[in-house]
């Protein structure tokens, strides 16, 4: 779409939703929010200040309607224990997809709930007074001094965003009141939906979920700039920069504008007649960069970012100004030769290695929990984040382009979104609606990769059709699939990609021995050997029994979804290859090893394969809740082991086992050649008798893999069921780059490929790794030290006095009471301790630790204890 229509003589929907024009300033604070179950006023005496006002609740937003009923107390933390399922309204089936039922007749959020407000508006001549909203879900009706602006016929959508001209109702040096009406949405509608990932809390995130601004601008208004790049050839050493605005004229009359910018240090300029209420895109002509510095992602060079200023003039008065930041950067794709997406960044192929990221459950933002997201994702050594449906704030979007991380994006699966036979014709306009909306925001950015029209499936051709023309008239300037899925369609062709699983438990060497399903070829674009066990302290934060066995129903509250309700499947895994648990302790500490085994796999396989393989996407990076599925950080940021296996497996250079050909590898995952570098590896078994020894000196390339040797066969046989692999990978100065070890049966799992669903593909014959579970007890000897100075860095000692390894060494920082410490920075962790080897681990505390932290030391093999700072008195 190139246009929208007007709502009134008072309401424009305006272009996209970065705001143009100066903001006032506190517009989040002094909400009040009411439901409007029994509630005589309605919204013109809200609004126009002639109703009586008790007994509301001060919000601030955004917010929905619950998340501000548990920030005023008003309702138990729904994440702890199974309070959630004792709210009101939580009629639906444990494990099921609420988006898909109807809100129950006795829900609270049956009804619309109001948010209110009072301000004051300083208004100039010749200005215009817009509220600005950047999420409304679902309907809504919008009052502003006793005058109706907008109704639920016009507000519609969770994904759309409204720029309201309430100049005409504005009431200059006096109070304003402003009444919002929501509606939580229904079954039939394109809500939020979360899956099978977790619950959904009872108001189906119902209100005031997006940015709500009121801001002034002059009688032209410039919105959504973006900058595209062209590079003239592969040097890379000239850009072709194409510069887009969407301008509106904000009056009744026709009116001239000039539109000037300037960027790469050249001025711009674009004369443009707009007809009354007019908007169009406009586009500046090309301005050519020579040696322009560019835009990558932090693997492969700088993420550089340049600005855009632009401003609108009108008989020579500077009427609105917009500034941006972005990248020279080209974003491209292609299918290789089997078939496969390959992304390439200027020019450069990359191997996607990303995780799938959630927003919080009830929608609530916090920038410094982004912050401290955004460097665990760069610590993971990842390159790519995936939002499927949860697009997120404007800050995330800053920190992924500051940070150089590569941004998939697009719509949900599983609900209304992808229910395409039952779409009515208000569906698609809502849908393409939302699309124009979020792609005028969004395109700006220079982390954004790729937007995906559908998720699990492709929409049909009328439907795709409708999209790809929002997307063309948007300029979207990155590629575009049409699913996350292995499709075809007969507007767009193969996607080039798959979601053919698993999402539950597998042995790691399924991802070297698959060729069919989730293996390691191709592009995944989510996949995961599932469970993922929050340690006791974070037990402690959401369960009222974390020390349970078996696990309670409190416990399952915390799985999944529909099929991922169980836990079934890692657990028959681990019975069957290590031991049954017999205490929450035991089942924490074998789960978590199940996971770093196959995590680390995951990602290896699908390294040492590049570019027949292209990209592996884990799901997921984080949770919406706590949740005992589907992370690499549990929801309170304590790294678990599929953490520290993806920070290994991802490491710039890397040596690794193959479990398909008993080959060692090595990756170089950075774009520069690496020289002089000395290959060990180290065969044993479980008594540490050395079976086999090689070291190599090799050169590696850019972005490279070199296989170093083959492990003999038959130091598979004789009877042994495991072999230990110690693997290093060093400088020519002796520094350590890459340690990697691992414990390989000698007979590997045997797959059952004709009960392969979905979800995982079971075994017919189990390995037997259930040694490791008797290993002699070794003996560490720790030390901690603490760095003076603001920030808290801790160094830990670990030297193993004993004569045998020390299996999976986990350190965790702790409060003196236990308490959970957290995000924690460590080099590394879940690690082994070679007999008579110190190893040394450091990590970055947060500003929240507490000055008596205490550090907890526990293994498979090794005894537990609390290990004090040195010189730190208790």
């Amino acid at each position: 779409m190139t246009s929208r229509r007007l709502l009134s003589a008072l309401v424009l929907l305006l272009f996209g939703t970065q705001i143009g024009y100066a903001a006032r300033p506190a517009f989040h604070d002094g909400w009040q929010l009411h439901t409007a179950c029994g509630l005589a006023a309605d919204g013109a005496a809200l609004s126009d200040g002639t109703a009586q006002i008790q007994d509301w609740t001060t919000v601030t937003l955004p917010s929905t309607v619950l998340a501000a009923q548990v920030a005023a107390k008003q309702l138990p933390d729904p994440y702890f224990a199974d309070n959630l399922r004792k709210l009101p309204g939580m009629g639906y089936a444990v494990g099921e997809n609420f988006s898909n039922f109807p809100m129950p007749a006795d829900s609270p959020y049956r009804c619309g709930w109001w948010y209110r407000k009072s301000f004051h508006a300083t208004v100039t001549k010749g200005e215009r007074t817009i509220l600005h909203f950047g999420g409304i879900n679902y309907r809504g009706e919008l009052w502003v001094n006793g005058h109706r602006i907008a109704g639920s016929d016009e507000i519609e959508g969770a994904y759309r965003a409204y720029d309201f001209d309430i100049s005409n109702v504005v009431r200059p040096a006096a109070e304003n009141i402003v009444a919002v009406q929501v509606f939580a949405p229904t079954e039939n509608d394109l809500g939020i939906n979360w899956v099978d990932w977790n619950p959904a809390p009872p108001d189906k995130d119902m209100g005031l979920w997006g940015d709500v601004a009121l801001v002034t601008t002059g009688a032209v208004t410039l919105r959504s700039p973006m900058v595209t790049t062209h590079f003239t050839d592969e040097t890379l050493q000239t850009a072709e920069l194409t510069i887009y605005a969407e301008a509106a004229n904000m009056t009744d009359a026709p009116i001239e504008a000039v539109l000037r910018g300037t960027l790469v240090g050249q001025r711009i300029e674009q004369k443009v007649s707009l007809a009354a209420h007019e908007q169009r895109t406009v586009t500046y002509p090309i301005v050519r960069a020579k040696h322009p510095e560019l835009w990558w992602p932090k693997q492969m060079g700088e993420p550089h970012l340049e600005k855009l200023s632009l401003t609108a003039v009108v008989a020579g008065r500077q009427v609105d100004s917009k500034e941006i930041d972005f990248g020279i950067r080209e974003m491209s794709s292609e299918l290789t030769a089997n078939g496969s997406r390959l992304f390439r960044v200027n020019g450069k192929p990359i191997l996607i290695r990303g995780a799938g990221w959630s927003q919080d459950m009830m929608l609530r933002s916090d920038d410094d929990k982004l912050r401290d997201q955004i460097e665990m994702v760069q610590h993971l050594n990842l390159n790519t984040i995936r939002l499927e449906g949860k697009l997120e704030t404007e800050e995330f979007f800053h920190m992924t382009d500051k940070n150089g991380l590569l941004v998939m994006l697009g719509w949900c699966c599983c609900d209304r979104w992808e229910q395409w036979s039952k779409w009515t014709d208000k569906n698609l306009s809502v849908a393409t609606s939302s699309l124009h909306d979020q792609l005028l925001r969004l395109r700006s950015h220079a982390s954004l990769l790729v937007w995906l029209n559908g998720s699990d499936n492709a929409p049909p051709e009328k439907v795709e059709r409708a999209y790809l023309d929002v997307e063309a008239a948007a300029h979207w300037p990155n590629p575009i699939l049409s699913a996350a899925s292995s499709q075809t369609t007969s507007l767009t062709g193969l996607n080039g990609v798959k979601m053919s699983g698993p999402y539950d438990y597998v042995e790691p060497s399924y991802w070297y021995v698959d060729h069919k399903y989730g293996g390691a070829f191709g592009f995944n674009t989510e996949t995961s050997p599932g469970p993922a066990i929050p340690s006791l302290a974070s037990r402690k934060l959401f369960l009222t029994d974390p020390e349970a066995w078996p696990a309670t129903n409190n416990w399952k509250l915390h799985f999944g979804g529909n099929e991922f309700s169980k836990l079934d499947v890692m657990d028959q895994a681990m019975a069957a290859i290590y031991a049954k648990p017999t205490s929450a302790e035991s089942y924490e500490r074998m789960a978590h090893t199940m996971q770093y085994d196959s995590e680390r796999a995951m990602f290896e396989s699908y390294s040492r394969n590049k570019y027949q393989s292209t990209g592996v996407v884990q799901w997921m990076l984080n949770n919406a809740w706590p949740s005992m599925i589907w992370h690499l950080y549990d929801y309170y940021l304590d790294a678990d082991a599929g953490y520290f296996a993806t920070k290994k497996a991802c490491e710039p250079l890397h040596i690794q086992y193959g479990y398909d050909d008993r080959s060692v590898a090595v990756v170089n995952s950075t774009y520069a050649a690496s020289s002089d570098l000395k290959a060990s590896i180290s065969v044993r078994d479980l008594s540490w008798h050395e079976l086999y020894r090689k070291d190599q000196t090799l050169t590696l390339a850019a972005d490279g893999v070199q296989q170093v040797t083959v492990i003999p066969e038959n130091l598979y046989r004789n009877g042994r069921k495991i072999l230990l692999l110690d693997l290093s990978l060093r400088k020519a100065d002796g520094t350590v780059v890459s340690r990697n070890f691992y414990w390989v049966p000698t007979t590997l799992t045997a797959f059952d490929w004709t009960e392969t669903n979905f979800t995982h593909t079971p075994a017919a014959r189990y390995e037997d790794l259930s040694a490791l579970t008797t290993l002699p007890t070794a003996t560490i000897d720790a030390r901690v030290t603490m760095a003076s100075g603001p920030v808290r860095n801790a160094t830990v000692m670990l030297h193993n006095n004993s004569a045998t390894v020390a299996f999976q060494v986990r350190v965790a920082a702790r409060s003196s009471k236990g308490e959970l410490v957290a995000p924690v920075m460590w080099s590394d962790n879940w690690i082994e301790v070679p007999p008579g080897e110190t190893t040394t681990l450091t990590a970055a505390l947060p500003e929240s630790a507490p000055k008596d932290v205490v550090f907890q030391l526990d293994g498979w093999n090794v005894a537990a204890a609390t290990l004090a700072v040195a010189g730190q008195t208790r």
